[in-house]
C-alpha cells in the first residue's frame, strides 16, 4: 500500500508542480517524488533523480512492477487532485 505523508504544491509557471513524500507498506519512506507536466500538459509522478558523474540523470529509488508505478501514480495524483 503506497500512502502519501506530505504533499507540498508549488505555485510557478515551471513544469514542476509539487513535491511529495510518500511510504510503501508503512515500511518505506520515500521523499521527493515530483508531480511534473509535461509539454502536451499531461500530469505525472516522477521519482527522485541524482546526477551521476556522466552528468544523465539516474532514478535514485525505482518501483519494480507495473501495479506499484500504476498505485504510486493514481495515489500521489488523487493527492495532488484533492
Amino acid at each position: 500500500m503506497i500512502e502519501v505523508t506530505r504533499l507540498y504544491r508549488l505555485d510557478s509557471n515551471s513544469s514542476l508542480k509539487a513535491f511529495a513524500d510518500i511510504t510503501v507498506e508503512n515500511q518505506v519512506l520515500i521523499k521527493g517524488v515530483k508531480v511534473v507536466k509535461d509539454r502536451d500538459g499531461n500530469i505525472s509522478v516522477a521519482m527522485p533523480k541524482q546526477k551521476g558523474k556522466n552528468g544523465k540523470w539516474y532514478e535514485t529509488v525505482s518501483l519494480l512492477s507495473d501495479e506499484a508505478k500504476q498505485e504510486l501514480q493514481e495515489t500521489v495524483l488523487n493527492a495532488f487532485y484533492a
